[in-house]
């Protein structure tokens, strides 16, 4: 019984987070299991994949309709990610445990490492900016969606208390680091935020809340295509999976109700402390270092 409220205390965490970064949640659950549960590397990964099914649909209710998400842009990004998650399921279904812990420790150091040379900062200014050169001034807005470009979109900040209006750029690389996200969130089964997020604000000049919203919309479909995959290798265990997607349901409704409340800034610095201290945790484990 005490496992069981553990199991759905981390999904509740993992689902905060998940929903306010548009990371889908793995990147605490996968190591909490692992750690902290010792359960085998392709089970927690399956759990992880399932439970980003939940955190996509208890977001996107609320990012959807206030109008965060951005729809048109997510569903053909999402073309791209769907074939790289079918293609990292079918490679983690027949990788060994050691080799996929290794692969997400790396991943993590590479991201983070990223995030504080600078990713953050840019991030961060954005985030806060409705008039960059990426975007248009709010005042702007009057003017029609013709002049935010064929993928562009707004919204309204309550944190700022004005709208942010915002171009897209480089849809090329966009759907290129969406195959790459699809082919990490098949295989290590954590959304493919991490990856995404960064993407659409650094490369295509969406702001920070706009892309981790649009981030949770798309990651649902994306863990569809893998866990069919898990499913079929015998991976999913039921009791695991079902006490971490409850919690991971409820703590990404209460997630996607505060984000847009907060400073862009304030969420891209958690955004970084996590991928510092899991990349930490996961290098360790990788390495055959004790963590307790």
């Amino acid at each position: 019984m005490l496992t069981d409220l553990l199991l759905l205390g981390t999904g509740v965490l993992a689902g905060l987070f998940g929903a306010a970064l548009g990371l889908g949640g793995g990147v605490i659950m996968i190591p909490v299991l692992t750690l902290v549960f010792h359960v085998p590397m392709h089970t927690a990964i399956a759990a992880s994949v399932v439970a980003v099914i939940a955190t996509s649909s208890a977001a996107a209710i609320h990012y959807v309709s206030d109008r965060l998400s951005n729809v048109r842009l997510g569903m053909t990004l999402e073309i791209a990610t769907t074939v790289g998650a079918i293609i990292g399921g079918l490679l983690a279904a027949h990788s060994p445990d050691r080799l996929l812990r290794l692969v997400f420790a790396v991943f993590l150091v590479y991201t983070a490492a990223t995030m504080l040379r600078g990713g953050e900062r840019k991030m961060g200014q954005r985030g806060e900016a409705a008039a960059t050169s990426e975007g248009l001034r709010s005042q702007e807005l009057a003017a029609g969606p013709a002049d935010m470009g064929e993928w562009g979109d707004h919204y309204h900040d309550p944190n700022l208390k004005k709208d942010v209006v915002y171009r897209v750029r480089n849809l090329p690389l966009g759907l290129g680091a969406s195959f790459i996200a699809g082919n990490f969130s098949g295989l290590l089964g954590i959304g493919g935020g991490l990856i995404k997020v960064p993407a659409m604000t650094l490369l295509m000049g969406v702001p920070f809340k706009a892309a981790a919203a649009t981030s949770n919309f798309m990651i649902g479909v994306t863990a569809v295509a893998s866990a069919f995959i898990y499913y079929g290798e015998g991976f999913v265990n039921p009791v695991i999976t079902a006490f971490v997607a409850l919690g991971v349901f409820v703590g990404a409704s209460l997630g996607a109700g505060w984000a847009p409340r907060m400073s862009s800034r304030l969420l891209v610095q958690v955004f970084s402390v996590v991928l510092v201290v899991e990349a930490l945790l996961m290098s360790a484990q990788a390495l055959g270092l004790p963590v307790r």
